[in-house]
């Protein structure tokens, strides 16, 4: 359904970071995106693929180019783009300029992938733009590749987008869908007329509870497209999990194939042969997963696809949704423990058993073929006990308002705490020292040497620009989750192990194998010695136990909560050494608590009980005159609000940037009753608020809770920033937050 994009080795982040630093061409940026992307199209078919998906690269995502195709600029970059050609167009939206914020980014679907938004409203001007896709299908049928274009689908790219800042009240993207087909069904004559004979319109926001007015929606839509005369053959994709209700209404159009995610919708053979409609189309049946790294059970899923094939006559195998959430080859890993790399299978490997499978569906299973062996055992009886020893009075601190109390008086803040939340830019002499210790050029000591100056400057810069909270950097740590992983035991790190989260952004999961302890403190030595240095605040910064499991290849032999109440133990005790060194305040970081929601109404409860419970045992060992905080992602649903209340953390930084209001509604209805910080600028972007655009959003802070609650924080850790982009814009928070401040005690 889709393949890795980055290179084997980052081709493509390197040559992206060369062209935006104006160290490469665009001639040589264009030319590493035509050999990553025809080095694929041969990797597919050498391992034995029929079919060859197309268009599913990007240089940098693949949503934002689908919104692009159908010629959907808000008009907000209008004048920005103007005579700028394809690539520029997008490097534009997704990463802004000096005075135009880029699109918002938002995780997809539940993954660790991360889109640029899409922005609509009544006055969008759409337009087919289909010469990328078209040169494309060319330069593959020159190579001798068929390909299947693959395209976000007509609902899922306005139900992942959002109404623009300029929209009207009211107003949701959905209500452009007319408009929008007609982009699409001219998109399929052009594809007819190109000689395409098979297109992929992927849907993933339909495997998520939708209304029966969206359902309906989708059957309308896919009415009018199958409608369509002398156009390629139609797959529609569920990705992500079960169809449900949207499988019915898909089944009963023109379309003639559907793709099913089963591996995380798994239907039984009995319910799908009663859907009506379904049985005479093609099936796509994904039973090799896309998101976990574990190889497939080769006997089992033959037995279910056997039984598939008895009811569905033109069955094809395939992963349950694009590998673009996996590494690129296992065999790449010398350093895994052993037994380790024997039960997994990367992206490579799963397009091996996509085609295996699809054999032994025809001639039975090869002589060669193995059970998955058992990972090595990983079991530690110390830490089942402890986890089976945890109470419910292990999760409870004292009361907030008693809690809060002693915290002012231990911290002594001004009005509106200035802060950022956590990471500051990797330099080059980090990243070089890193490399050089690993590869043995230098000892330790040396090694912590340059941890210890570069932390310094950080203090140093941090003082100068007038922060109230401090942060000693994260200087040490390559990833938020890969850093913590490295260090506890039952995670495995590979070497080569790189996904995309986002643009030039790549991050290499761990995987989480076995029993999870840790054998000594992880981030006392680094953040106590910044502490040393300053006489103000400086927050201790660990990675909470959801977001842990979320971003990690989880093993599957154990439940999700018991997991969780593993690594939250691991951090309750980090947690106690870091106020032992003396750190007043701890921000347990939970970005991904939204990520493992379940799509589906009936299992949402369950989920945020155990995720709120885990969370709350990380933190609830603290002292009550220590102050958590936490920073997650965006979060708006009513449900997710609750939680974030449940969390029982002092002070809540969430990624808000352009969707603010739904903070600030939170925040006046009271479902949000302690400090928070909503995130005024975006961190990921090299856009530089200034102070009057800062002041504003501040202001609808203060007006929403008042000023005594509210922190100005950026929206995330500043990490993939330079220096000269994120000075002056936390100077002007600075400059805003002190404003308001002069503003208070003026008028008492």
């Amino acid at each position: 359904m889709g393949y890795p994009r980055i290179g084997p080795r980052r081709e493509l982040k390197r040559a992206l970071e060369r062209y935006w630093h104006g160290d490469g061409t665009r001639s040589e940026l264009l030319a590493t995106g035509r050999r990553i992307r025809e080095s694929t199209w041969h990797e597919l078919r050498a391992g034995g693929l029929t079919q060859i998906p197309g268009n599913t690269f990007s240089f940098y995502d693949h949503v934002l180019d689908d919104a692009l195709l159908m010629g959907a600029v808000p008009h907000r970059f209008r004048e920005l783009v103007e005579g700028l050609g394809p690539l520029e167009t997008q490097f534009a939206l997704a990463r802004g300029r000096a005075d135009v914020s880029p699109l918002e980014l938002v995780a997809l679907q539940g993954t660790s992938y991360h889109y640029r938004q899409p922005e609509f409203e009544a006055t969008s001007t759409l337009g087919l733009q289909p010469g990328e896709l078209l040169a494309e299908i060319a330069r593959g049928r020159e190579l001798g590749f068929e390909l299947r274009p693959v395209l976000t689908g007509p609902l899922s790219l306005l139900l992942l987008a959002k109404a623009a800042p300029t929209a009207e009240p009211g107003f949701r993207p959905i209500a452009l869908l007319d408009r929008l087909l007609d982009q699409y069904e001219a998109l399929l004559g052009v594809l007819a007329d190109a000689g395409v004979t098979c297109v992929q319109f992927d849907e993933p926001c339909m495997t998520m509870e939708r209304s029966p007015g969206e359902i309906d929606r989708l059957r309308h839509a896919y009415d009018r497209l199958s409608a369509v005369r002398d156009r390629p053959r139609i797959l529609v994709t569920g990705e992500y999990g079960d169809l449900a209700g949207a499988l019915p209404a898909l089944a009963a159009t023109g379309i003639e194939a559907i793709g099913l995610d089963l591996v995380h919708g798994r239907r039984i053979v009995a319910d799908l042969a009663a859907v009506p409609g379904l049985t005479g189309k093609r099936l796509y049946a994904g039973v090799v997963d896309g998101q976990n790294v574990w190889r497939t059970d080769p006997f089992a899923t033959l037995d279910y696809l056997r039984e598939l094939k008895t009811v569905f006559g033109d069955l094809v195998v395939s992963t349950s949704c694009t590998l673009l959430h996996v590494p690129y080859d296992v065999l790449a890993e010398t350093a895994l423990p052993a037994g380790l790399a024997g039960t997994l299978a990367f992206a490579r490997q799963k397009v091996s058993e996509v085609a295996s499978l699809a054999v032994a569906l025809v001639d039975g299973p090869p002589p060669d073929w193995r059970p998955v062996p058992v990972p090595p055992a990983a079991r530690r009886d110390d830490v089942r006990a402890r986890t089976a020893g945890v109470h419910d009075d292990d999760r409870v601190r004292l009361p907030y308002p008693e809690r809060a109390a002693l915290q002012a008086d231990r911290l002594g803040l001004p009005t509106l705490p200035t802060a950022t939340l956590g990471s500051f830019p990797q330099t080059v002499q980090i990243r070089r020292a890193r490399r050089d210790l690993a590869e043995g050029r230098i000892d330790y000591e040396r090694y912590c040497e340059y941890l210890r100056a570069e932390i310094a400057s950080v203090i140093r810069l941090q003082e100068d620009i007038g922060l109230d909270v401090l942060v000693h950097g994260e200087v040490e740590r390559n990833d938020m989750v890969q850093y913590f992983a490295e260090l506890l035991d039952g995670f495995a790190a590979t070497r080569h192990g790189w996904v995309q989260s986002y643009g030039s952004r790549c991050v290499r999961p761990p995987i989480l194998h076995g029993d999870v302890a840790r054998p000594a403190p992880m981030t006392v030595e680094w953040t106590g010695y910044a502490q040393t240095l300053t006489d103000r605040p400086v927050k201790g910064m660990v990675t909470g136990p959801v977001t842990m499991l979320a971003r990690s290849f989880c093993r599957t032999d154990l439940s999700l909560p018991e997991v969780a109440t593993q690594l939250a133990l691991v951090i309750r005790d980090e947690v106690a050494d870091l106020e032992a060194a003396g750190l007043a305040i701890v921000q347990i970081d939970e970005p991904a608590l939204r990520e493992l929601l379940p799509r589906r109404g009936a299992d949402r409860t369950a989920y945020l009980e155990w995720a709120v419970a885990t969370f709350r045992l990380a933190s609830a060992g603290a002292r009550p005159d220590t102050q958590i905080h936490t920073h997650l992602s965006y979060s708006s649903l009513r449900e997710m609000r609750e939680a974030i209340e449940g969390l029982d953390a002092d002070v809540t930084a969430i990624v808000a940037t352009r969707s603010i209001d739904w903070v600030l509604d939170a925040l006046t209805d009271n479902t949000l009753t302690r400090q928070v910080a909503p995130g005024v600028y975006e961190s990921r972007s090299g856009f530089v608020p200034d102070i009057d655009l800062l002041h504003e959003r501040l202001l609808k802070g203060v007006a929403a809770v008042g000023v005594d609650r509210l922190w100005a924080v950026p929206d995330g850790g500043l990490k993939t920033r330079y220096t000269w982009q994120l000075e002056p814009a936390l100077r002007n928070l600075v400059t805003a937050a002190r404003r308001i401040r002069r503003s208070v005690a003026r008028d008492g």
